[in-house]
């Protein structure tokens, strides 16, 4: 009897002991799930930019209204020398080119937080978008130029001359990065365009905008008549800025290149009229 009763004990002991170790690995991982998932964890963290996209099916573009790179024709459409250029190459992604206006003076937060998956606007290559994005190879040169009444252009000859004007730039953009290189008195506005809107206003003397977009929007032939460009502050180049890291820039470069091959790349910049400023992609 007493045998059978220790047997028992015993018994019960190693059934509680087997119990006990196959609650303890049902609550961890085993080897093989484990490898399930690192694998599925290193799948996710490297994951390109290019499937992200072509996954949701759209290329969300982040632009302000410059032209002659973004704006809108009367119909409302976006059009221009980077609009169509980004339309083309959505297309070769098999995705729908879809352009968000943004503030330019949070384009970097826009990237990061996937509002946008780049930034196609006239972007000057700078040591901030450098070490910000990850950027294509320069395909357009470009200036930062002063903007003044036309009646008062022969008085300005030199960034000297300027000194005693109060001027009007886009918050974050290359325009005031020359402004406050050059110790100007300025206003800093939403966008280039409104810029362009305080000279003719007479509430800024001058304002500092690209050279391109000063060759469409000022002198004779524009709504701008009364208003030219003078003096050039800097001399610098547009890229392309995507997510740091991101393979779409090293795509956008191959298009572009396959685009400047065979022509069609030259053609948007003869429509727009920026031919001379387009840079040979190689």
């Amino acid at each position: 009897m007493k045998k059978r009763l220790i047997a028992a004990i015993l018994s019960s002991v190693m059934v509680f002991s087997l119990a006990a170790c196959g609650s303890s690995t049902s609550g961890s991982a085993s080897p093989d799930n484990a490898s399930q998932d690192n694998a599925s964890s290193g799948s996710a963290s490297s994951e390109s930019d290019l499937s992200y996209i072509k996954e949701k099916g759209t290329l969300m573009i982040g632009i302000t209204d410059f032209a002659p790179m973004d704006y809108k024709d009367d119909s409302g459409n976006w059009i221009g020398f980077d609009a169509d250029t980004a339309v083309k190459i959505a297309e070769s992604l098999g995705v729908e080119a879809q352009f968000v206006e943004i503030d330019w003076d949070n384009k970097i937060l826009e990237l990061n937080n996937k509002s946008i998956d780049v930034v196609w606007n006239g972007m000057t290559l700078t040591d901030e978008v450098k070490n910000s994005m990850e950027c294509t190879n320069p395909y357009m040169n470009n200036a930062q130029v002063v903007v003044v009444p036309a009646a008062d252009a022969d008085k300005y000859t030199d960034a000297a001359s300027l000194s005693g004007l109060s001027f009007a730039v886009e918050a974050g953009s290359a325009g005031e990065a020359a402004a406050g290189e050059n110790g100007f008195d300025y206003t800093a506005v939403s966008a280039q365009s409104d810029a362009v809107m305080e000279v003719s206003a007479g509430t800024s003397g001058a304002c500092i905008i690209d050279l391109l977009m000063a060759g469409a929007m000022v002198g004779e032939g524009t709504s701008y008549a009364d208003l030219t460009h003078t003096v050039e502050l800097t001399s610098e180049e547009y890229v392309i800025g995507c997510r740091k890291g991101s393979d779409l820039a090293s795509y956008i470069n191959d298009q572009l290149k396959k685009m400047y091959g065979d022509g069609s790349l030259v053609t948007i910049a003869e429509t727009y009229g920026v031919q001379e400023a387009l840079l040979p992609q190689k």
